[in-house]
């Protein structure tokens, strides 16, 4: 039996799903997107659950034909789960360095007074979400039960709409089907992935780079705070956290009026 080959994307098919490419069709957009958040074997799964392997296995075929992938030669790592493929090292200059020190310390304080950080430097230039808190969609991924069964409790309580997913393959099903929402509320640690990989694949994506992300976490320690911040959270919101403090946290990042 012959070996299943096992495909990654190139520097062109990376470039086309983070630019929305058009000229792409959508079809290889969306394996593009799949493949680089799950890894081949994520890919697989969720495919087979809507083609037949036998087509999945031509388009592999031609997306690789036209340079979008490239089969992972035998015995190389094939960084096969979105966790290890995360992009989790930015460049940064002395001066930005400075300033995330400053930013995460200061985000400390925050979090253990209110328990809640919004990154305001990031907010300046954001143009004010005009629609009413009915009218907007609040995306909470979060895989305990007991904790997502209060997100969206107290999301819906504060008047806004709310969708869930509670896994990365969850969250990019919700996103394929249902498209972006007004604003991510993200849990760091979840059971095929983590909330600062998804984070880190959003922010270099064309048309999801600036969608409004507040991290939902546990995790207080300097490094993770830092780690958020320097890859482009919007806010913190620690748990155990109120109604209040979350609805305040949404609303201040969205720039939204007071209801």
């Amino acid at each position: 039996m012959a070996k299943t080959r096992v495909f990654r994307l190139t520097k062109s098919g990376r470039d086309a799903w983070e630019s929305e490419d058009a000229a792409v069709p959508a079809d290889y957009r969306r394996i593009l997107w799949l493949m680089d958040f799950q890894g081949h074997a994520g890919l697989t799964d969720t495919m087979l659950k809507t083609v037949s392997r036998s087509m999945l296995d031509e388009w592999l075929a031609e997306m690789e034909e036209i340079g979008l992938i490239e089969a992972v030669p035998e015995g190389e790592e094939t960084l096969a789960d979105f966790a290890s493929g995360a992009d989790r090292t930015l460049k940064l200059t002395e001066v930005e360095r400075k300033r995330l020190k400053q930013d995460t310390q200061a985000a400390g304080a925050a979090l253990a007074s209110s328990g809640a950080y919004i990154a305001s430097h990031r907010l300046g230039d954001r143009a004010p979400l005009r629609k009413a808190p009915a009218e907007t969609t609040v995306l909470i991924v979060e895989d305990d039960p007991d904790q997502l069964a209060l997100a969206d409790l107290r999301v819906s309580m504060a008047g806004y709409r709310v969708r869930v997913a509670k896994s990365v393959n969850g969250f990019l099903q919700t996103m394929l089907d249902d498209g972006a929402p007004d604003l991510l509320l993200l849990d760091v640690a979840l059971p095929d992935g983590d909330g600062f990989g998804v984070l880190a694949r959003l922010r270099r994506h064309q048309a999801l780079g600036s969608l409004p992300i507040v991290m939902l976490t546990a995790r207080t320690d300097p490094a993770d705070i830092g780690k958020g911040l320097a890859l482009g959270a919007d806010g913190y919101v620690t748990k155990p956290y109120t109604r209040s403090v979350v609805a305040d946290v949404i609303r201040r990042v969205l720039k939204q009026e007071d209801s």
